[in-house]
């Protein structure tokens, strides 16, 4: 039984290994066409950063700067800019490894887009891993019957869905919150805020999020 968990404890500590290798590697090798405000030579100095226990920020593209924040096994997070992160998350399914790119802009309410890759950046079809993305009626409570004409206006201008989504370092679940209300006026989100679910939660199967 010993040498079970033994042989058990193993197999997950090399798996474990790869994964961590793995977000290295495929964040190194990113391609410039997805990373337009980073060199190779930046991304490579993050990692080295971190390793070293420094503060990873370096000069990027366009002469501001760009910090690394996080870095694990299998997640990582970047401050692109003071507007706009990066988070990128290696998701276990069957023998082989997906990426799941989280990119979010803040002008002023944050919204974000979601992509799926192979550990090469080959694009995979987003609905297969991530089939529902939330709707507007997923964040919003039904209006009542009897709602008065300034709640209903309310709800009438929250007409476009804005949703900031982030992957979880410790686990394999996206969080997406509800952000439409940051491009309404104050006074209509509040009204709204009664009503509001602020923020919906998708966990990974192993095949996809739901």
């Amino acid at each position: 039984m010993k040498k079970f968990v033994l042989i058990i404890a193993v197999m997950l500590t090399v798996c474990q290994m790869a994964m961590a290798q793995q977000i290295r590697e495929s964040f190194v090798n990113m391609p410039d066409s997805l990373s337009a405000l980073l060199t190779k030579v930046n991304r490579e100095d993050f990692i080295d950063f971190l390793d070293s226990n420094m503060k990873a920020e370096v000069n990027n593209r366009l002469g501001g700067k760009t910090e690394m924040t996080r870095l694990t096994d299998d997640f990582l997070e970047v401050k692109m800019s003071g507007q706009s992160t990066f988070q990128l998350k290696v998701l276990k399914t069957g023998d082989a490894q997906v990426l799941c790119a989280v990119s979010t802009v803040c002008g002023p309410a944050c919204d974000s887009h979601i992509r799926f890759y192979t550990p090469d950046w080959q694009e995979l079809d987003a609905s297969a891993y991530l089939p529902r993305l939330p709707e507007i009626s997923d964040f919003l409570k039904p209006l009542p019957e009897d709602a008065a004409y300034e709640l209903r206006d309310a709800f009438r201008k929250a007409d476009m869905l804005l949703m900031k989504a982030e992957l979880s370092p410790d686990d394999s679940s996206l969080t997406f919150t509800f952000t439409t209300p940051e491009y309404m006026s104050a006074d209509a989100a509040k009204l709204l805020e009664p009503s509001i679910i602020p923020s919906v939660t998708k966990h990974w199967n192993g095949r996809q999020f739901e």
